[in-house]
């Protein structure tokens, strides 16, 4: 198994398949988009998959597909059918839902059953100027499409002061009807800008306040180990929702995560800047134990926390969400 120097198990990578996204979400990257590496300068299918495997000898038992909007890069689907080849590995999706619905029977077939899809507003027109793109009501079609076909669908809304503030008690909503977790997002300075919010206005707490302020008293649902969510049951939903703390970074003290770029950068954290460029490593024709290797002293050096992450950073904050992985 792989640990880090805290004792943490790392059992789940959340792999970027693609900085590319047909969307243009202004807390993610400016109007104009941001400069997109060639596809030659990204992993190969081959070297993600080489990884993986690397990765699940050393006990990898969860994987998340991210991008950018992974289903832009080709050959995405065959990768999964590869990963779903692997024994006892749970493979998941995060998706913005705009090229999503025509691959959603395959996915099943594929054992692809949890499905992260980014969702910032229930409003068409907030829709629209918070993603740049008039595409509201194709996601919301792939949403449903998603939930008719009994896939484990959770909603990822990121709260952002005087832009969708209105929508947390509409998305909560959905979980009234529907069987799916909406999950409330912090803001962060990950937009492409080298700058974040000013003041972070809607923490979790704050979050937390307005959900139970309107809807009364909520459960508070067991945490699993590694999970990034404070989850709650509403009395008679049928769904939850969760507020995740990710600028606050309260859940550091059990991350069990790996992040690989899709230009093959290995990060210990989401808030470093980046520990290893694994693509020109495996460009020099290591071996596989040289990769299994390498992760044990990368992880075997890990700071305590997204805090000491960002201390440790060479500069400011300056990355797109679309260039990390999420």
């Amino acid at each position: 198994m792989l640990y880090d120097n805290h004792g943490r198990e790392m059992t789940y990578l959340r792999l970027a398949v693609t900085d590319r996204c047909n969307l243009r979400c202004f807390y993610c990257m400016p109007e104009e988009g941001i400069h997109y590496m060639p596809e030659k300068q990204l992993l190969t299918w081959e070297e993600m998959m080489r990884i993986v495997q690397q990765l699940y000898f050393l006990g990898l038992r969860k994987i998340r597909i991210t991008g950018g909007e992974p289903l832009i890069r080709q050959g995405l689907m065959e990768f999964l059918e590869e990963l779903s080849r692997l024994d006892g590995l749970e493979i998941c999706l995060t998706s913005n839902g705009v090229l999503l619905e025509k691959h959603i029977p395959q996915l099943a077939k594929l054992g692809v059953r949890s499905i992260n899809l980014s969702l910032d507003s229930l409003d068409r027109k907030r829709f629209h100027q918070i993603t740049r793109r008039d595409d509201f009501d194709v996601v919301y079609s792939t949403m449903m499409r998603l939930i008719e076909a009994d896939f484990k669908v959770k909603i990822n809304a990121v709260v952002m002061d005087g832009k969708n503030e209105l929508d947390i008690l509409a998305l909560a909503q959905l979980t009234k009807q529907y069987p799916i977790s909406v999950r409330f997002i912090e803001e962060m300075p990950f937009n492409g800008s080298g700058k974040g919010p000013a003041i972070l206005k809607w923490d979790f707490i704050k979050i937390v306040d307005h959900l139970k302020a309107h809807f009364g008293d909520m459960q508070a649902i067991n945490l699993s180990y590694g999970e990034t969510a404070l989850r709650y049951q509403i009395p008679g939903f049928k769904g939850d929702v969760g507020v995740i703390a990710a600028f606050s970074r309260t859940f550091c003290g059990t991350c069990n995560r790996i992040r690989l770029t899709a230009m093959g950068e290995v990060k210990t954290c989401l808030y470093d800047d980046g520990v290893f460029d694994l693509k020109a490593f495996l460009r020099q024709g290591v071996s596989d134990e040289d990769i299994r290797q390498t992760f044990i002293t990368l992880f075997g050096n890990r700071p305590k926390d997204g805090f000491e992450a960002e201390k440790n950073r060479k500069g400011i904050i300056n990355e797109s969400m679309t260039s990390i992985g999420g």
